[in-house]
């Protein structure tokens, strides 16, 4: 074997393509995840073949070709946009001389600088280790049989039998402590949909803008660059602006073309946000031109995650870059509008907020309320709610209120037993419905509109 260089990012990229041309937009990607991952690019070698070597994947004359650049830029690293298999890295390396990455290997490397918390680093360790339990294919000297002697008689265990045994025992462990991760995941989503919380995940193409637009919406903050994976960690937070509807929303790994199928088992915790969410934001990069196919590259995921069938808003986003009018534009079939923004200098946004808060809020209703002064935890709501248009204390020592909600949280609010629940069903009742079977109230609804109260009794 060679001697491998410790710098490891002086890189040479390979591009092999099955049948058809080469696509510069693939190649230029290709080369921004190399760059992403810290390697200095040197040379970008393209071949096309119609069937992949078996021996090499890229053909022993391009192999012969490849190592001859190598020796001339001392390159260190070798990029193959591929998925190679154990034999055919190993066979590369011996020819060439130097040290082979795979798009995987690479996108796990991007990862693994990535990932800061806890459940992002198990994450990426396992993928990793999934991806390493298929190159153990005795591509070192140490991995030989264990000699006799005393005490170390029989067949013993080869080194690679113990590589694997490890490597099992890790994995593991790290999918009992993922697991865990995910029941605690789980229990938080089913909290919010008890309290009646509403999701919104952002999913989109790598370098689409999500962490921009999420941190444009909730200040949450998060890390962002102009780079490939510049995330990945799932960050949920709640939105705000939405009036009448308490709503939550999840910022997700980006996706990329030929994304690995270690990362997408890997990460599925990190996918549940979108896959369990009631809308899904898919972030879109207006300025790329390219974009259609990467809307369809998305696509692919969320049906790979089975959320193909949650209701998406598409959002352009960096509108900024081409000129286009911020604002909505209706889809004739009925279906959400499309919203043009730049998360980076907020046009936009409140477009985007109004088609949020209407897919889930629907119509509202505004009503002249007069609370009496046990119902300061209602009022209380109203005000979380966003809800409170007027408000004055009346002489009683309550209050005099213009409140503004969705009819469906109206309905809501007035549902159960509790004495709050149904001094609110008696003043809905000229709008909310009736009859048995559509009303929510056990209490006989009055038919008058009067918004006013004698002091309850009881109240919570």
């Amino acid at each position: 074997m060679f001697e491998r260089n410790q710098r490891g990012d002086r890189a040479i990229l390979v591009c092999p393509r099955e049948g058809r041309h080469i696509d510069k937009a693939e190649l230029e990607e290709f080369t921004e995840l190399a760059r992403s991952a810290g390697a200095e690019v040197l040379d970008v070698l393209t071949t096309t073949r119609k069937i992949p070597d078996a021996r090499y994947y890229i053909g022993s004359g391009k192999a012969e070709e490849l190592a001859e650049r190598i020796r001339e830029l001392d390159a260190d690293l070798v990029l193959v946009d591929a998925p190679l298999s154990p034999i055919q890295e190993r066979n590369l390396e011996k020819v060439i001389q130097c040290r082979v990455l795979d798009r995987t290997g690479l996108i796990l490397d991007i990862f693994s600088q990535r990932a800061r918390s806890h459940e992002g680093k198990l994450q990426v360790e396992l993928a990793q280790l999934r991806h390493l339990s298929t190159r153990l294919v005795r591509g070192w000297t140490h991995l030989e049989r264990q000699k006799g002697g005393i005490g170390l008689r029989g067949p013993g265990e080869t080194q690679l039998e113990t590589d694997r045994r490890l490597l099992a025992v890790r994995v593991k462990s790290l999918r009992k402590r993922l697991e865990s991760v995910l029941r605690q995941r789980e229990q938080g989503r089913r909290q919010r949909q008890r309290r009646g919380t509403g999701s919104v995940a952002l999913v989109g193409y790598t370098n689409a803008g999500k962490s921009t637009l999420f941190n444009r919406l909730t200040d949450a903050r998060v890390y962002q660059a102009d780079q490939l994976f510049a995330t990945l960690d799932p960050t949920v937070r709640q939105l705000p602006g939405i009036q009448g509807k308490e709503l939550v929303i999840s910022d997700t790994v980006g996706f990329v073309r030929d994304l690995p199928h270690e990362l997408v088992a890997a990460f599925r915790a990190t996918l549940q946000e979108a896959r369990d969410a009631d809308l899904l934001v898919h972030v879109i990069d207006h300025s790329d031109p390219d974009r259609l196919e990467h809307i369809q590259q998305v696509k692919a995921v969320l049906r790979e995650i089975g959320a193909e069938n949650i209701p998406t808003l598409e959002v352009m986003n960096k509108i900024d870059l081409t000129g286009h009018t911020p604002g909505q534009l209706e889809n004739s079939e009925g279906e959400l509008p499309r919203v043009f923004v730049s998360a980076h200098s907020g046009e936009g946004i409140a477009d985007l907020l109004a088609v949020i808060e209407k897919h889930f809020t629907g119509e509202n209703r505004t009503l002249d309320l007069t609370l009496p002064v046990q119902l300061g935890k209602l009022r209380a709501r109203f005000f979380a709610l966003d809800a409170v248009r007027e408000d004055q204390e009346n002489t009683e020592g309550g209050w005099r209120m213009q409140v503004e909600l969705p009819v469906g949280k109206w309905q809501q609010l007035a549902t159960g037993t509790s004495p709050t629940a149904r001094w609110l069903a008696e003043q809905l009742s000229d709008f909310l419905p009736q009859d048995d079977s559509d009303t929510p109230f056990e209490t006989p609804l009055t038919s008058d509109n009067e918004h006013t109260l004698e002091k309850p009794h009881g109240l919570e």
